[in-house]
């Protein structure tokens, strides 16, 4: 039997980012160029529009104290409850014009990091940002493509970073310092053949595994926090963008797919491109703190 169904018929055309909001007790998940945020409920299998921004959003996020962080096209964005902005974006140091932000992901401290990518995704000139939860931004890395998946470790002292942009893309590993948000040296820790696909989003589960997406793979893979393959998901979409866990015991696991850059042709040979999937996973997610600020 099939691991996989669809949780949502979203047809997004650049899916990403699903993470469980408990205050909402929804699934919130990005359709980037649409530049809208959603909540899709399990329970009744309602999905609503909660922010309309009119401009692409990488990736959103609850706020502890009520509320959405937001990774847009131009900065960062913070809104009420009922999806309001709150004053103007904060545009962080080094993002220039033609870049937007892609994925993006809070810490167990409350800190939301997002990295960017440009339009024409021009080699290096990404930047991968860490939002304090007083505000203050700072820039962790250059010289990224394309960055997307994000995660840490159960005991958070390890995060793990994807530059889908690389030549050859990786799973880095950084050594984490939970008490200030600073990384240490990266290392690789999973590399990936021609074949595989692209490593997209990632999500770390309660037990160290790393689930992460691959872009036309078509299938999610879960590797142990030593970088071994320990399952495979295949999917019926060759463009899985991002896996994230969701429901009130986090034991579901949630995939955006997209049908960006397809023709006619290939959108008719994948009618299932763009939709969100839940799988039954074989471990359950992490507590999510949602954004401090």
């Amino acid at each position: 039997m099939s691991r996989w169904q669809v949780a949502l018929p979203a047809r997004a055309e650049l899916g990403e980012r699903p993470v469980w909001d408990p205050a909402g007790e929804g699934l919130l998940w990005v359709d980037i160029n649409a530049g809208r945020v959603h909540r899709f409920s399990p329970d009744t299998g309602a999905d609503e529009v909660i922010i309309d921004l009119g401009v692409p959003v990488g990736a959103a996020a609850p706020r502890g104290g009520g509320g959405f962080v937001l990774a847009a096209a131009d900065g960062f964005r913070f809104a009420g409850p009922d999806g309001a902005m709150e004053g103007r974006p904060l545009r962080p140091p080094g993002m220039g014009a033609g870049v937007r932000f892609n994925d993006g992901a809070c810490d167990p401290a409350g800190r939301f990091w997002a990295g960017t990518v440009a339009a024409d995704r021009r080699d290096g000139a990404g930047l991968l940002y860490r939002l304090d939860p007083d505000r203050h931004v700072t820039v962790m890395r250059d010289g990224i493509t394309e960055s997307n998946g994000i995660g840490w470790s159960p005991d958070g002292t390890v995060m793990y970073f994807i530059d889908s942009g690389e030549p050859e893309p990786r799973v880095r590993v950084f050594s984490y310092d939970m008490a200030t948000g600073r990384i240490g040296d990266g290392a690789d820790l999973i590399t990936f053949a021609p074949t595989d696909g692209i490593p997209d989003g990632l999500v770390v589960d309660a037990q160290g595994g790393l689930w992460i997406a691959m872009w036309n793979g078509g299938e999610v893979r879960r590797y142990s926090a030593a970088g071994g393959l320990l399952d495979t998901v295949a999917l019926p979409v060759s463009c899985p963008t991002c896996p994230g866990f969701g429901g009130p015991r986090l034991r579901d696991l949630y995939v955006t797919s997209a049908w960006q850059g397809m023709d006619a042709a290939a959108r008719a040979a994948e009618p299932l491109a763009g939709h969100l999937f839940r799988i039954t996973a074989t471990a359950s997610g992490q507590p999510g703190s949602g954004y401090a600020g």
